[in-house]
């Protein structure tokens, strides 16, 4: 009797964990899901280490809502069209939102699949230029406002360890590094920062002419971002279907100044429950 007891218990166990990850599953596919910032292109908007959940109900659903499980450790990796690719290809979305032109927006790389997140700069039939380093929305110049600069420590960053660029290199171990920053309004009010390093390629481009259902994107760090400035034929973003939109970042849970979001004596006190803007 022991004997079946303890083999009835292990069987609910193992029933429970496989609940939970149902439950786990289906949560992270229809309403949010957590996404950790690797890199610096969204600074000072986002930090490496920023963790937030991304609303998924804010646009709706199409394939690449399902989720990306990727554990290099042990191989496995998973893609959204492996799972709901049967979903793909005709670029609409079940229960669809449109995305407001400054919203930040993680969506799936048109080539790669991999998750990006970056800020909603042009929309569909939209003509969109930098011109020594300023955006022009259909010929008009948005608005930018010197904001001072933005101040971080020249060292490693993250997992990746990942060194910032600075504007004021040569900048040695440990020094202060800055990056110049303004705030930048749009042509519909909403406000943002953005910051500029130096005078680079990417900050005098042709005229971008966005496709319908597409959109057009770009990192809040300008200098520092691979986005729609660059075809996705050549490393970078190109523009983005509609159906490749995952959700809407608004607010940050909390944020890992170390190399893993484990190292609880690393979080940055002043990032908890952070409004995304």
């Amino acid at each position: 009797m022991a004997k079946e007891t303890s083999g009835g218990g292990i069987w609910e166990t193992i029933k429970t964990i496989v609940y939970a990850l149902l439950i786990a599953g289906v949560f992270r596919t229809l309403f949010f899901q957590p996404f950790w910032i690797p890199s610096g292109s969204m600074k000072d908007t986002l930090l490496i280490g920023d963790f937030l959940f991304v609303n998924k109900m804010a646009y709706g659903y199409s394939y690449a809502s399902c989720p990306s499980i990727i554990v290099p450790a042990v191989g496995l990796d998973i893609d959204a069209s492996d799972l709901c690719g049967w979903a793909d290809g005709d670029n609409t979305r079940l229960f669809g939102g449109e995305p407001q032109r400054g919203d930040v927006v993680v969506f799936r790389h048109p080539v790669t699949g991999r998750d990006f997140i970056k800020r909603l700069i042009g929309l569909p039939g939209d003509q969109i230029q930098v011109k020594a380093g300023l955006v022009h929305i259909n010929g008009t110049p948005v608005q930018v406002t010197p904001d001072g600069t933005f101040d971080e420590t020249a060292e490693a960053q993250g997992p990746q360890r990942l060194r910032p660029r600075c504007s004021n290199d040569p900048v040695g171990e440990g020094g202060v590094c800055q990056k110049e920053k303004f705030i930048e309004t749009l042509p519909n009010g909403t406000s943002h920062s953005i910051l500029n390093i130096g005078t680079q390629g990417s900050d005098n481009t042709q005229v971008y002419t966005v496709p319908a259902g597409h959109y057009f994107f770009m990192g809040d760090n300008r200098d520092n971002s691979s986005d729609s400035r660059i075809s996705n034929m050549v490393g970078g973003v190109g523009f983005v279907p509609y159906e490749n939109l995952i959700g809407r970042a608004d607010r940050i849970m909390f944020s890992s100044g170390g190399r893993s979001m484990l190292f609880f004596w690393t979080w940055r006190g002043d990032r908890f429950f952070k409004g995304i803007e």
